[in-house]
């Protein structure tokens, strides 16, 4: 492969040489036998080469510009294999129910599923965004927040996780949004960014009672529920986080994009799905 890939660069060095070993073949020709002296022919092409190398620095020239275009070529390949995947993956979202924490209208066109940390910086930068995307789209666009809690993040991610589903199931959506909505206006970041000494107050400033809350906390009850998050969040592709994929509710078609994208491109994304299916 690589003596095919250098060959190509060396295209226009090869006629200049065939050009020299034609002219010193009448050289290398035996007078008695008019026979052409193989031995003879392979020294001046040694020597030819010898020249290039040496004093024009054509190999150099030929091999680098292969090398560029070999890793060109891969690095394309490995982008289309990973979009395949990831499209692949994507399928694997769960779709939304009556489990999930659903901001906007329940019966939008698309829903942006976001599979989020609490102590993941660029999370916190991104759910205004989200949110934004959400509030400008008349109706067309929900979004669901689902729990992937980093390890190096934990203990934090993991109990404020918990403590965001308990407000939730205490003061239904509003009371998870708003609980979820304070801890990242809060944190800053990096798995300590948090404490988890605040949690239960966080949840009597909203209203929430606190011994009911603490309980729900302390007991774990909420634990398998973002260990279900998690574990869909990892079958449907996502590594990292914010890891977002959009959904087209009524088809199932799912698109991943991953990290805390700009408004711009969330809505790039929004519209490319909603184009798709217009006519189906």
């Amino acid at each position: 492969m690589l003596e095919k890939t250098i060959s190509r660069g060396w295209d226009s060095s090869l006629c200049w040489l065939s050009l020299v070993i034609l002219m010193s073949v009448t050289s290398v020709v035996n007078a008695d036998t008019q026979e052409i002296d193989k031995e003879l022919i392979k020294q001046e092409v040694r020597k030819e080469l010898q020249r290039l190398i040496d004093k024009e620095g054509a190999l150099d020239a030929a091999i680098e510009r292969s090398i560029i275009s070999f890793v060109e070529k891969q690095r394309a390949l490995a982008r289309s294999n990973q979009q395949r995947s990831s499209a692949e993956q994507a399928k694997n979202v769960r779709p939304v129910s009556n489990e999930d924490h659903i901001y906007g209208n329940p019966k939008a066109e698309i829903t942006l599923v976001e599979y989020s940390d609490f102590e993941c910086p660029f999370c916190k930068r991104f759910h205004p965004t989200a949110k934004q995307l959400v509030d400008q789209s008349d109706g067309a666009v929900n979004w669901v927040y689902r729990h992937f809690p980093l390890a190096f993040h934990n203990p934090g991610a993991q109990k404020q996780a918990e403590a965001s589903e308990c407000a939730g199931k205490l003061g239904g959506d509003e009371a998870f949004w708003r609980y979820s909505e304070l801890i990242y206006d809060r944190t800053t970041s990096n798995g300590n960014g948090f404490p988890i000494s605040k949690l239960v107050p966080l949840a009597e400033e909203i209203g929430l009672e606190s011994d009911p809350f603490k309980q729900c906390l302390d007991d774990g009850e909420m634990a398998s529920k973002v260990k279900a998050d998690y574990e869909n969040g990892v079958a449907s592709g996502v590594s990292g986080t914010p890891g977002n994929i959009f959904l087209h509710n009524s088809s199932g078609d799912a698109v991943a994009m991953a990290g805390a994208l700009p408004l711009a491109r969330l809505q790039e994304a929004v519209n490319a799905l909603s184009r798709k299916h217009a006519d189906k």
